[in-house]
């Protein structure tokens, strides 16, 4: 019997500066029952940006602060401010037209998308489609990545390729591309918000963590993914819990010191632990990934605790020793 999905929507928040035609459409999106997020303010640098005016229309919050007078870091802690007291979990940037902070970006390290009008690398900063046309390219389109301090070099989330007619110029380009831009927005924020819960995208995570141990191997155990480690010889030191037995949760199973280590631990905090069918009985815990928030440095330090508790001598000997350099 599946396990029903009850996550809450991702709350997002949307940065403009104009007319918002990428904002509307992030908002228009969200009004479908099963997206998985929605808008919950949106907010400008120009209190007369015209999306301002239609998301009051369309009953999401607004805020508008001028940053003309103020310092780069005054007026990006003032937006921070106003993004955590709407309660967002991630910025969406649809025509902002400021260039952020590296303090504001960290902030917001993995959870704020921009959408730019070219293929990336290609044409990063302005005029992008007469570069384009200039560049004899068969091509215009646009991305969505993730933004970090460096101009429009983060991370890539989707593209779509748009065709350069004989004749466009970069006016008709445009017009073109932005159809592109409302359709290619929505679904890469979707993915991202819901890639947490998706136990594809939690195994490549926890694969990842898992792997960089020194001597470990993924092999499968009873039909699961796990990891092992000291050759074919040695035991398993992590398995991956895809909803088994009727449980909600996508997790890794990690050892504890035993069973009464693994009661306090669930006792404790049973939105992060859980006592899985059968390993539990030998002091193996569950830690759930798909929830809000996961802390992956916590799920590393899990790991690697886990692996060297089983892992040979020789082996811990040498990664003890490299700790302490």
């Amino acid at each position: 019997m599946s396990v029903p999905d009850i996550r809450a929507k991702a709350r997002v928040a949307v940065l403009i500066s104009g007319t918002g035609s990428n904002m509307a459409a992030l908002l228009y999106a969200s009004r479908r029952a099963d997206c998985p997020y929605e808008i919950v303010l949106v907010a400008s640098n120009n209190p007369d940006a015209g999306g301002l005016a239609l998301a009051k229309a369309e009953g999401v919050a607004t805020f508008a602060l001028p940053h003309k007078g103020m310092k780069r870091p005054e007026h990006d802690a003032a937006m921070d401010e106003a993004l955590r007291e709407a309660g967002a979990d991630y910025v969406a940037l649809a025509g902002y037209m400021r260039i952020l902070t590296p303090e504001f970006v960290g902030k917001w390290e993995g959870r704020m998308v921009n959408i730019h009008p070219s293929l990336l690398p290609r044409y990063k900063g302005l005029d992008t489609h007469a570069r384009a046309i200039q560049a004899g390219d068969a091509h215009g389109g646009c991305s969505v990545h993730l933004v970090t301090a460096e101009l429009d070099d983060g991370p890539i989330l989707g593209q779509t390729p748009v065709a350069i007619l004989p004749g466009d110029t970069p006016d008709t380009l445009a017009a073109r591309v932005l159809f592109a831009e409302h359709q290619l927005y929505a679904r890469a924020l979707e993915e991202l918000v819901s890639r947490p819960y998706r136990a594809d995208w939690l195994l490549q995570q926890v694969n990842a963590i898992a792997l960089s141990l020194p001597e470990a191997e993924r092999r499968e155990s009873h039909g699961s993914p796990a990891w092992n480690t000291g050759g074919k010889s040695g035991k398993f030191f992590a398995y991956f819990n895809d909803r088994h037995h009727g449980e909600p949760h996508v997790a890794v199973l990690v050892k504890t010191s035993g069973p009464d280590e693994l009661a306090e631990m669930v006792a404790r905090d049973p939105d992060i632990w859980f006592r899985p069918a059968y390993y539990g009985a030998a002091g193996w815990a569950g830690l759930i990934l798909n929830r809000p928030g996961t802390d992956w440095d916590h799920v590393a330090e899990w790991v690697e605790r886990s692996w060297r508790a089983v892992a040979p001598r020789r082996l811990a000997g040498l990664r003890a020793a490299a700790d302490e350099f």
